[in-house]
């Protein structure tokens, strides 16, 4: 008799975009948008190829886009069809209304990913108690790009004003890593990334925590 191991299929995976005025920011030559629609596109890809049951919503303070009730291989069509004529607002995002909608939409215990920026005006529009409201059902994982200028700038001494880019520099990265304790205590995850990182860092988070028998 031998015994095999397979991991669960049939698991829930949701993705919430931040469409808010953050997203329109450009990190290199890209609005940081586009590494959250490369992130969705690739973990759906996977979490379809590995039996699990998707569904993606845009959000700001109404729903730009979803993505519900696809599987197989009309997904991935469908999914690319939403997102592409996806346009931003510039206003911050109603996390409360986020909060709600996750909880409308999931039954079962899920995996929630919200790809939006870590910053001192989401913690103000309420990500943490987001986080809280949807940890107490779910896993979370709170993704982010990192934008790669921000560690020049802190390495910037060249200059009076080079010196208070560095400083402004150095206040950002810490209220980042605050914020990132706080998600964890909550009982959340954080997951930082370069633009072109991003979207494989979430996937091989999804894959352990389907290894470990989490999701």
């Amino acid at each position: 008799m031998v015994k095999t191991y397979r991991p669960e299929r049939d698991r829930r995976l949701m993705v919430v975009l931040d469409t808010g005025r953050l997203s329109a920011a450009r990190v290199g030559d890209a609005p940081r948008i586009d590494a959250s629609i490369k992130t969705t596109l690739l973990l759906s890809a996977l979490a379809a190829k590995a039996g699990d049951r998707v569904q993606v919503s845009a959000f700001d303070r109404v729903e730009r886009a979803r993505a519900i009730g696809i599987s197989g291989p009309a997904m991935m069509p469908v999914l690319a069809d939403a997102l592409a004529p996806l346009e931003l607002a510039l206003v911050e995002p109603d996390w409360p209304a986020v909060a709600r909608l996750v909880q409308s939409r999931l039954s079962q215990r899920a995996l929630v990913v919200l790809l939006t920026t870590l910053d001192a005006s989401a913690v103000d529009g309420g990500l943490l108690d987001t986080v809280a409201a949807i940890a107490r059902t779910h896993a979370v994982v709170v993704a982010s790009v990192d934008d790669p200028e921000v560690k020049e700038l802190q390495a910037g001494r060249d200059d009076v004003y080079g010196l208070y880019a560095a400083g402004a520099a150095a206040r950002g990265a810490l209220e980042q890593d605050a914020i990132t304790m706080r998600v964890r205590e909550l009982g959340g995850d954080v997951l930082t990334a370069l633009p072109d990182d991003l979207a494989p860092a979430v996937a091989d988070r999804y894959l352990d925590l389907k290894a470990s028998g989490k999701l």
